[in-house]
């Protein structure tokens, strides 16, 4: 399977018995399948049977199944003739005309105009719903090729952008120690300069309490099996994966948010903010994710 987007768009046509039928299925995104139909009431008994079909290939999303039937022009097979009733004019008109020398004879072209002559054939029932069952499963193939597509390019881009995140936090992570030296050397200059006469229990009282707000193991432990969990998803994953990775981006932007607090120089300010300009990014995609 492949990442599949909720936005898609597919149409199918055909002929039934002199109809024309025209089906189009588009989707936009939705947090559940909300499938609403546009169909002529002759179709309505079918509603439940495609919101089925529909359903068995679609998770998420807001989709709309449109639906119109119109008369092929100029087709035997849409019109009949009401030939009880031709019969019945021809027959009027002639008893009249031999009563009345004045009437005309009733031409084709009069009798065709008669209410009724002309009528529209009945189209079977059945007939119809397999026509439109066969074209709403056509349509379904390409409406999911479609999201398929599309997905195709949201996985590229969450990718992209987990790759750079993997980089900026392993930049970060070997990084850090010097910066946490640079920041102890400049913690115990302050020290020394305000309390001349300061004792080396004070300043280690003061070193832990550093430490424990410079300790960022965890957040960057956690941070790179957040990116690697979003990464397998988005590789190997069975079914829907839109919510998943939405909750996996809310603690990812956590974890960001946890690192900037405990910011001990200007690069870790730096890549906090990096770090959540592409969860933002990636967080945009995911809206759009089945």
């Amino acid at each position: 399977m492949t990442v599949r987007s909720m936005t898609g768009f597919a149409n199918a046509s055909g002929e039934c018995a002199g109809k024309r039928i025209d089906l189009e299925i588009r989707s936009v995104n939705h947090r559940f399948l909300d499938t609403q139909f546009k169909i002529p009431d002759d179709l309505r008994s079918l509603e439940g049977a495609m919101r089925e079909l529909i359903s068995s290939k679609v998770s998420r999303g807001k989709l709309e199944c449109r639906i119109q039937l119109n008369n092929l022009p100029n087709s035997a097979a849409s019109l009949h003739i009401n030939h009880n009733l031709v019969a019945e004019l021809a027959d009027l008109n002639a008893k009249w005309r031999k009563k009345h020398d004045d009437l005309a004879k009733l031409s084709v072209a009069d009798i065709l105009r008669f209410p009724g002559v002309i009528a529209s054939a009945d189209v079977d029932g059945d007939e119809l719903a397999d026509a439109v069952m066969r074209l709403l499963v056509q349509a379904l193939d390409d409406f999911v090729a479609s999201r398929e597509r599309e997905g195709e390019k949201l996985h590229a881009h969450i990718v992209e952008r987990l790759d750079l995140m993997d980089s900026i936090v392993s930049a970060l992570e070997e990084l850090f120690p010097s910066l946490l030296n640079a920041h102890m050397e400049r913690s115990r200059h302050r020290l020394a300069e305000a309390v001349s006469n300061i004792d080396d229990d004070r300043l280690k009282l003061e070193f832990a309490l550093f430490m424990q707000k410079a300790d960022v193991d965890e957040e960057f432990s956690r941070l790179h099996g957040h990116i690697t969990e979003v990464r397998r998803i988005v590789d190997e994953h069975n079914g829907t994966i839109g919510k998943r990775l939405d909750f996996l981006m809310q603690e990812l932007n956590r974890e960001a948010n946890t690192l900037g607090s405990k910011a001990i120089a200007t690069e870790c300010t730096q890549v906090s903010v990096e770090l959540k300009v592409l969860i933002e990014q990636m967080r945009e995609q995911v809206q759009n994710i089945e």
